[in-house]
């Protein structure tokens, strides 16, 4: 059964950075996409950020570019979200997801939630003064 784990989140002061782990079980994730995504309070679950199964292809919403990247470590289970420069509006539940499909190509824009199937149950990240 798959299974996730986000870790890693908290409070910080804009302009710092945190760093979410997402920890997987139950399935070899080296065979699926992990994606990131966010929801913040009154609004709809946005796509994040997204690498593929070998770590060949990734993806970043524009809101986050050149903020946030997406390591993975394959060896750990493990893939990680690192943000840095945190703004207020950074302030959501962040969710790990893996791909429906084995070995999915993330595509150049932001994840889809649509081709993302297993979430892990969240952490919650806030940025404020």
């Amino acid at each position: 059964q798959l299974h996730l784990v986000e870790s890693g989140g908290g409070l910080v002061q804009p302009g710092g950075s945190l760093r979410l782990s997402c920890a997987a079980s139950g399935f070899t994730p080296d065979y699926y996409a992990i994606g990131w995504f966010r929801q913040a309070p009154g609004k709809e679950r946005e796509g994040v950020s997204c690498i593929s199964s070998t770590g060949g292809s990734t993806n970043y919403a524009d809101s986050v570019k050149g903020r946030f990247t997406i390591p993975r470590d394959n060896a750990k289970n493990t893939v990680y979200l690192e943000m840095n420069s945190l703004k207020p509006e950074d302030t959501a539940v962040y969710y790990c997801a893996t791909s429906v499909s084995y070995y999915y190509t993330c595509n150049p824009y932001s994840p889809q939630s649509t081709d993302f199937g297993s979430w892990g149950q969240g952490t919650q990240v806030t940025v404020s003064s």
